[in-house]
């Protein structure tokens, strides 16, 4: 098993190393959740669900291209939002980084994530190299 770890500079670093952002494992990458707080960990104000998902989605395009794979690698999508009713913009913006087969998708509501004006939270799984076009 052949287990590498893969960074973006605009993604910021774990805090305290305590997980990884995205490691790929025999060719299968697995991204941790991530918000739309900036690689400072300051959350951006006043962006709401589509803004955020943009960021997030953003950050997920620039680990798995660090990884070598592309957009049409993800496979699977675990989508958590904080308010259910706003996921319209989580959609709007999701159709903005894929098209055609759009990979499988879990979308839950949850009470927190990891501040108060964080919305959403996306983590992913792609089979590098192995796009659905």
């Amino acid at each position: 098993m052949t287990i590498t770890r893969y960074t973006s500079p605009l993604v910021a670093e774990p805090i305290a190393g305590m997980w990884s952002n995205c490691l790929v494992v025999d060719g299968i990458a697995y991204l941790s959740g991530l918000t739309s707080r900036n690689a400072d960990l300051i959350t951006i104000d006043g962006a709401d669900e589509y803004e955020q998902t943009k960021i997030i989605l953003g950050k997920h395009k620039a680990l798995i291209e660090a990884a070598g794979g592309q957009m049409s690698d993800f496979t699977k999508l675990t989508i958590y939002v904080t308010r259910m009713q706003h996921r319209q913009g989580v959609w709007k913006a999701r159709a903005e980084f894929f098209s055609g087969d759009f990979p499988a998708c879990s979308l839950v509501e949850v009470s927190n994530l990891a501040g108060p004006t964080i919305y959403v939270e996306i983590e992913g799984i792609a089979h590098i190299g192995k796009g659905r076009r």
